[in-house]
């Protein structure tokens, strides 16, 4: 990889992706009333779709690193955790941490504001970091593709373990801090100031979508 683009400020297509992580019904149309207004004042959907449209009117391709979890729970691993998912009750042996969502369920699929286009791609995954055990890296590489902006959620979760691996894979970053969310604590606001600008640029959509190139 040309290491020189990592190094320039402008967002071209011809070695830049767009990640949309997690962009799934489950998530982005969750059953849960309260996390229905979290997002929308927020305004997190419609963000997405923004710099989703803006991507293609460049003709940058998106990347869909999506939960593609067993129905059985056969691919997961059940382990020992002193909180479940927002640190409450839950964790131990009675009542572990499960995916929330299995593949071929209604949930589990791409929302339809956010859907793929032709060229787009699918990479389902089975862990937090989009990179493991995927074939992301190498649908990067083929690409010529050195350098990500990356949206979704959750911040504390899978983006934030996306974007430590991406570090430690050379990648340059970009994370589009309204387009991502958390609604667990200080969390967001925690890795956007304090963690993410270490391994890259941290940047509000618009500033973003200002940046992207042909």
């Amino acid at each position: 990889m040309a290491k020189i683009s990592r190094l320039q400020p402008l967002l071209s297509a011809q070695n830049t992706g767009l990640i949309l992580f997690d962009a799934l019904n489950g998530y982005l149309h969750p059953a849960d009333s309260n996390k229905v207004t979290f997002l929308k004042e927020r305004n997190i959907l419609e963000n997405m779709r923004s710099i989703k449209e803006a991507a293609k009117k460049v003709g940058m391709t998106t990347f869909y690193p999506s939960g593609a979890h067993a129905e059985d729970g056969s691919d997961a691993v059940m382990r020992l955790t002193d909180t479940d998912m927002n640190l409450g009750a839950g964790g131990g042996s009675d009542a572990p941490i499960r995916p929330p969502f299995h593949k071929g369920s209604k949930d589990a699929e791409i929302a339809l504001e956010v859907a793929p286009i032709k060229g787009d791609v699918i990479i389902p995954k089975r862990r937090w970091n989009s990179f493991f055990q995927t074939d992301l890296d190498l649908q990067f590489r083929v690409r010529g593709i050195d350098t990500f902006i990356i949206c979704g959620g959750s911040t504390d979760v899978g983006i934030a373990s996306t974007v430590f691996a991406a570090r430690d894979l050379d990648y340059g970053i970009v994370v589009v801090k309204d387009c991502c969310y958390s609604a667990r604590g200080n969390n967001n606001q925690f890795f956007m100031e304090r963690v993410f600008p270490r391994m890259g640029r941290v940047m509000n959509l618009a500033d973003t979508i200002e940046l992207l190139r042909a």
